[in-house]
């Protein structure tokens, strides 16, 4: 297991940040899984480096200026429209 444990009151904090509610029983199995995610990246310490390729090359297109819908018509895909602006769900 990984030096910091991660406890329940980590768990809970999360869960706080997500805005997602625990039971006492899902907080202790996302405990266990914590763990073992926080195992996996501290095995990711022991794979090897690797020299890099000096002849990469940005395989990005350059940023070209093209031909866009107007305001009208992109609203016209939208499902729901407000002012001139695309209207989404309340979040909060």
């Amino acid at each position: 297991m990984s030096e910091d444990a991660v406890d329940a009151d980590a768990v809970h904090h999360v869960a706080d940040l997500a805005r997602v509610a625990l039971t006492e029983s899902e907080a202790e199995r996302f405990e266990a899984q914590f763990e073992d995610i926080l195992d996996y990246f501290d095995s990711l310490d022991e794979v090897p480096e690797i020299e890099r390729e000096s002849d990469l090359v940005n395989v990005m297109r350059p940023d070209e200026q093209r031909p866009s819908l107007d305001q009208n018509e992109a609203l016209d895909n939208a499902a729901e429209t407000e002012d001139g602006y695309f209207k989404g769900p309340r979040v909060s």
